[in-house]
């Protein structure tokens, strides 16, 4: 999907949804970390996607792969390409033609990002605050200005390895501590920076934010039965 927030700001887009199903389908936008691209991503987006949800990831202009003008600070201007990308996104739910035509839950929204993409979805819980926003799930991410939560309530769920190096699992704590609202922290005692793609680590968080989406989304008991049984979470959603 090409979109762009300005002349200065293309935002192209892309959307991963469920091949068949009437829904209507929550929709998550996604937010991927410094020098990244929501490619990159794929093979978690896609088990989102199989459990129900539409997920749209841009790729920002100043911070993905491939880029020559990479700028860090242009962090703070994502939280609104993001909100952005979702006003977009939930547009084609009334678009005549469109394969996602009248199949999009636009009551239950929510953001997840990595890193530099959790930042992202954390703005958009605080100084950039989207009052659409459902539920959030925050990757390895932190605040990166100290603006207070704000806004309706809205359910979080952090996952972080203790061994990250980037950020500092102390960090993305503090920000988890912050939050006013349900939240739940999935600590990955042996896990690093980068969002796993296999494996026994990847198998957790794909199944942990699964059933924080189906509970926070789709209100599913069972979904938020497995959740509580999460090995390493702190619970308090």
């Amino acid at each position: 999907m090409k979109l762009s927030r300005g002349p200065d700001r293309p935002l192209p887009t892309t959307i991963w949804y469920p091949a068949s199903g009437d829904g209507p389908f929550p929709v998550i936008v996604f937010s991927h970390g410094l020098t990244s691209q929501p490619s990159d991503y794929a093979t978690l987006l896609t088990y989102w996607v199989r459990a129900g949800f539409v997920v749209a990831g841009a790729a920002y202009p100043h911070t993905s792969y491939g880029i020559s003008d990479f700028n860090v600070l242009d962090l703070v201007n994502q939280p609104a390409d993001a909100s952005y990308v979702l006003t977009k996104v939930l547009a084609l739910d009334r678009k005549k033609g469109d394969p996602l035509e009248n199949r999009l839950d636009e009551h239950h929204v929510a953001a997840a990002g990595h890193s530099g993409g959790g930042i992202t979805t954390l703005g958009m819980l605080s100084g950039n605050r989207d009052n659409r926003l459902a539920a959030a799930v925050v990757l390895a991410g932190r605040q990166l200005l100290p603006s207070p939560f704000s806004g309706p309530k809205t359910s979080v769920l952090f996952v972080h390895g203790k061994l990250d190096r980037t950020v500092r699992y102390a960090d993305g704590l503090a920000a988890f501590e912050a939050v006013p609202w349900p939240k739940a922290m999935l600590t990955l005692p042996q896990g690093g920076h980068v969002t796993p793609r296999s494996g026994k680590e990847f198998s957790l968080v794909a199944a942990a934010t699964t059933d924080f989406w189906r509970w926070a989304l789709y209100d599913d008991a069972a979904a938020r039965k497995r959740l509580a049984g999460t090995k390493n979470l702190i619970d308090r959603l």
